[in-house]
């Protein structure tokens, strides 16, 4: 029963609130902040909940009310205006008890590779790229491009970018996966559909507290860059690759001029990797987590199908197929397939709630 659950949240808020009155907790910051932050945290579900639990109760009232002639009538429309509220309010609060992805407001790093399909793999990873741009200028988020490796008809190998903006992850981590595409290429001369597709990893930025990497866990060396860049490369050996040793996880960056930027540059990118790592083992173990999500995140999932011919957008973890993709990708305009995400997450989510 619903207020099983939320029985144990309103005592703890009480409690809560008594505490944040002593003295002794008051004096010490730190707990303090824990406090108050913990209170903060689940103070919506507690004022919805009370609303809750004081609404069922009107309600046991007014149906006992139905037994008197005089007041049969008043209470019938009463018992009208506060069955429509409970309902709502169960599931504003059904939706509150989803757990909060803790990254859900972080920065993210954006990485698309080529994969199966040729130079036609890499046209993508720019149309694609260029689309997740569109849409972080209508979340006026930032895009800083971290490194590129161009192929030849003016697409990507690969492309590292960072996202800056508030709820930047909590949208794009379904974008995470493999993204296949149907279209006649510009480097086909026959006219025929080709099949290419692209990988992309979705990546929260984290700080050092989050990921500690001991220096003795690191292989970093040094290389002369290669590639275009003009008079600057192969000049000196400013490239840097550094390999963490216990997952195997390696990072190369060779954008900048200077050894040192590229060496910060990819230990930012190496720490986000470790992390997004140990996020999906988590996932795995936690087998509720996993049955409330859309997709695994794993790159060699194919989440979505983009036919250029039927001008059809397929995402099909939730079987949702739109009419509109040349308009989504020209646009940017990604939350017409995100927010069916959202909703398919939220509802799984609800569903476990209710059990």
């Amino acid at each position: 029963m619903l207020v099983q659950k939320l029985t144990p949240i309103i005592q703890r808020y009480d409690e809560i609130s008594t505490l944040l009155l002593d003295p002794e907790i008051i004096k010490d910051i730190k707990k303090l902040t824990t406090f108050s932050k913990e209170q903060s945290d689940i103070e919506e579900v507690t004022q919805t909940a009370k609303k809750y639990i004081s609404t069922l109760e009107s309600i046991k009232e007014n149906k006992l009310l139905l037994e008197d002639k005089e007041l049969n009538e008043l209470a019938k429309e009463e018992l009208k205006s506060l069955e429509t509220e409970k309902n709502s309010l169960e599931l504003q609060i059904k939706t509150l008890l989803i757990p909060k992805d803790p990254n859900d407001n972080k920065n993210i790093y954006l990485e698309l590779r080529a994969g199966t399909g040729g130079d036609e793999a890499g046209i993508f990873v720019g149309d694609l790229f260029r689309a997740y741009c569109r849409y972080s200028d209508l979340k006026k988020w930032k895009v800083e491009i971290i490194s590129s490796s161009e192929n030849n008809f003016g697409g990507y190998k690969e492309i590292i970018a960072l996202i800056k903006g508030g709820g930047a992850y909590s949208r794009l981590k379904y974008e995470a996966g493999t993204h296949r595409v149907q279209r006649v290429p510009e480097t086909e001369s026959q006219g025929r559909i080709h099949t290419s597709a692209i990988t992309v990893a979705i990546m929260p930025e984290v700080d050092d507290v989050e990921i500690t990497l001991n220096p003795n866990d690191l292989k970093v060396e040094v290389f002369r860059a290669g590639g275009h860049g003009g008079q600057c490369v192969n000049t000196t050996d400013s490239a840097v690759r550094i390999t963490h040793i216990p997952t195997g996880i390696s990072v190369s960056m060779q954008d900048e001029k200077s050894q040192h930027k590229n060496k910060d540059k990819a230990m930012k990118i190496l720490k986000a990797r470790i992390y997004e790592a140990q996020l999906e083992e988590q996932k795995m173990q936690n087998s509720e987590t996993r049955k409330s999500q859309v997709g695994s995140g794993d790159r060699s999932e194919r989440i979505r199908t983009y036919n250029y011919p039927q001008n059809r957008l397929t995402d099909h973890r939730i079987g949702v197929t739109l009419y509109s993709l040349e308009e989504i990708m020209l646009t940017g305009n990604l939350d017409t397939i995100i927010d069916p995400l959202i909703a398919h997450t939220q509802s799984e989510a609800m569903g476990s709630i209710e059990q």
